[in-house]
């Protein structure tokens, strides 16, 4: 009876201390996700609860759709300045980049949603508490990650959307003695004239809540990126460990070499499967990223440079945290992208180094597979056709420069 008793109350601590991991790594996400309609619906899930996840996400593609077309429509039938039109441009293109990247991940939700079960699995399955310390260190890295890029887009988004009306306050039409407030997406009056009153609150309003989303879609994209990588990362460091203790064994391993082989084989197969799982669910959002970045940091430095030598200083700090937000967010792209192919090649020098000699037999051929598994490993890339890593991040910067020279040169 005690024994039970006890077996019953390791059990719950242990189910405790699954989820409390699992939610360390995927809960930022979650937050970020489930508000917009993209978490993945799991199986439970009600009639109404599906019919509402698609009900956000209409509601969520029509307030992407009231930014951009409007404000299309004014740009080509209204704005004849070519400054002002390079200066709508960069937004434009930031709805676009959000539209595509919003649509992109409803399209692979399943493969989102099986990303997550795979990591559930793997800390419901994970027993050696040296292996759960280092599972624990790479999700609390994630965790920064997400964070760090939620602070940056919304900083970009608090003064982009806030700090600017504010600082201009309310302007004096020229044609008319009304006052309104600028709206950051200007409408075209072939549609509504939102100078009046009124109109021109709700306007605001709803403008403001559509540039909290596109911000959000963009915080989603990254953090999704970032916690697959990183558990990746740290399952990849496990296997490494295991491959240390493949010869003489561990007190959580099977007692006999074969099974231990079998073991790590069956587990680096599995962080492979996630690893390109996780390439199919996340490269055509990368590639995306990868083109809307390197064309709004030639945007936006071109912006901070005008505005700064034009004396309009809030709008200049505004340009810059946002070109700052865009850039460490193509950078995280860029950055988890080399992190796991630094790690698939450490498990092949690790490998290598075992003692593997030891081995009798053909026992030793399992280490030429692995090896060559890890020097020709999955990837994670932009649209399959650039690698994400830190050359890549470095090429996207001095193409921007490039072209900011070129816009700057056609445009004195």
């Amino acid at each position: 009876m005690e024994k039970s008793k006890i077996n019953s109350i390791s059990c719950i601590q242990t189910n405790h201390d699954y989820k409390r991991n699992v939610n360390l790594s995927i809960q930022w996400s979650r937050w970020i996700l489930k508000p917009i309609g993209l978490w993945p619906n799991s199986s439970t899930i009600s009639t109404t609860g599906k019919y509402l996840y698609r009900l956000i996400n209409v509601i969520c593609y029509s307030l992407i759709s009231f930014l951009s077309i409007p404000c299309s429509l004014y740009v080509i039938l209204e704005v004849e300045d070519i400054y002002n039109r390079i200066k709508l441009f960069g937004p434009l293109s930031f709805c676009v980049m959000a539209f595509l990247k919003y649509h992109l991940l409803i399209l692979h939700k399943d493969n989102i949603s099986e990303c997550i079960k795979r990591i559930e699995w793997d800390w419901k399955n994970i027993t050696y508490s040296k292996d759960i310390e280092i599972m624990i260190t790479n999700a609390n890295f994630g965790r920064r990650l997400v964070i760090i890029c939620t602070f940056f887009m919304y900083s970009g988004f608090a003064f982009y959307y806030i700090a600017v009306p504010i600082s201009v306050g309310k302007i004096l039409a020229e044609d008319d003695n009304i006052t309104f407030i600028p709206l950051v997406f200007p409408f075209s009056r072939f549609i509504i004239d939102t100078r009046y009153s009124f109109i021109n609150e709700i306007v605001f309003s709803i403008q403001l809540i559509a540039g909290a989303l596109m911000h959000t879609i963009t915080t989603a994209a990254c953090s999704l990126a970032a916690i697959f990588a990183v558990h990746a990362c740290g399952q990849m460091q496990v296997l490494s460990n295991w491959l240390k203790h493949l010869i003489n064994g561990r007190s959580d391993m099977y007692n006999n070499v074969d099974s231990r082989i079998a073991s790590i084989v069956s587990q680096h197969v599995r962080i492979l499967k996630f690893l390109a799982l996780t390439e199919k669910a996340l490269q055509q959002v990368s590639f995306v990223e990868f083109l809307g970045c390197m064309l709004n940091i030639c945007l936006l430095g071109y912006y901070v440079i005008t505005e700064w030598s034009s004396s309009h200083l809030t709008s200049a700090i505004t340009f810059f945290i946002l070109l700052i937000s865009l850039t460490f967010n193509i950078f995280i792209f860029c950055y988890i992208g080399e992190l796991v192919a630094e790690q698939c090649k450490k498990i092949g020098e690790i490998s290598y180094m075992v003692d593997w000699y030891r081995l009798e037999g053909n026992k030793k051929l399992c280490f030429v597979l692995i090896i060559a598994m890890s020097n020709s490993s999955i990837k994670l890339t932009a649209g399959n056709m650039v690698e994400l890593c830190l050359t890549t991040f470095s090429d996207i910067v001095k193409t921007a420069v490039a072209f900011l020279n070129v816009l700057r040169t056609l445009t004195i």
